[in-house]
């Protein structure tokens, strides 16, 4: 065996079907699937080099996802994950930032920050400025509203289950991951401060910003925590200050990403919720903890 294909659907969709798998399988010259999850999961062993041109043909239009991996160490001591749009389904600056009638500004500046067009620590100040004078309580308020992604309490509380340091490391702000980190369980959470006055937002963030590079550093020095290389450490996220910590990490994901992120992120979930990454580390569902 040289690698390992895992092909993952839409959880609600079940349309990883018998006679689907076997196309993938016979497109790839793989050996006999291993079901993870019936009609959502399978790993196909490899004995020869992927054809990438072949799996996209037999996967078409299909919301099936593919990972690569090797079969040595594919569980993996370290979990680090972004919060926004990865763990959690929105932008959580963009939420607050409709409690000041700024959500479609703010978002716009978000979405060219998230897709590497603009400098993240400008954009984040640029933003921040903006909500100068907004009341504290928008904070409880945006948070009232923020909904965890499908598999993400799957995701922490199986890999705790299996000994691994979980992490949130994010660029929002630590009202925000420190009430996401404790709901599901993560060792750790990294974040920036958003200052307040006691009654109103400063329109200032505390120095220095957590950024691309903070992330990226955050993984080097969890995975010496936990005393592992960072081939055993997988890393998940969606925007462009992700990328450098997804590229370094052993299993670096693309989670239904912007588009730079996407064309240069190893491996990619564009379509299944959070449980594929378990998958990917050839957990089968009936492994899997839900606290």
């Amino acid at each position: 065996m040289t690698t390992i294909l895992t092909v993952v659907a839409q959880r609600e969709a079940t349309s990883l079907t018998p006679a689907l798998l076997n196309q993938i399988r016979n497109a790839v010259r793989g050996a006999p699937p291993v079901v993870l999850s019936p009609g959502e999961a399978a790993d196909i062993p490899l004995s020869v080099p992927l054809d990438h041109a072949a799996l996209r043909a037999a996967l078409g239009d299909k919301p099936v996802d593919a990972i690569e991996t090797k079969p040595r160490g594919r569980r993996k001591a370290v979990l680090i994950a972004d919060m926004d749009s990865t763990i959690i389904t929105g932008e959580t600056l963009d939420e607050l930032a409709g409690f000041a009638g700024l959500g479609e500004k703010i978002a716009a500046i978000t979405k060219r920050a998230m897709n590497g067009e603009l400098d993240f620590k400008a954009a984040l100040r640029e933003r921040v400025g903006m909500l100068k004078g907004l009341d504290v309580g928008a904070l409880e308020k945006t948070w009232e509203q923020i909904r965890l992604t499908p598999g993400a309490r799957e995701l922490v509380a199986t890999m705790r289950a299996k000994g691994a340091l979980t992490a949130l490391v994010s660029g929002g702000f630590t009202f925000f991951t420190g009430k996401v980190a404790a709901e599901l369980g993560f060792d750790v959470h990294r974040s920036n401060v958003l200052l307040d006055d006691g009654a109103a937002l400063t329109g200032q963030v505390a120095e220095p910003i957590l950024d691309r590079d903070s992330k990226l550093t955050a993984l080097n020095e969890l995975a010496a925590q936990r005393g592992v290389k960072l081939h055993a450490t997988l890393a998940v996220g969606d925007g462009a200050n992700d990328l450098d910590m997804l590229r370094a990490a052993g299993l670096g994901v693309a989670f239904h990403a912007k588009p730079i992120v996407a064309k240069e992120a190893r491996a990619r979930v564009d379509h299944a919720n959070l449980r594929a990454l378990l998958f990917a580390q050839g957990y089968p569902a009936s492994a899997f903890v839900a606290e």
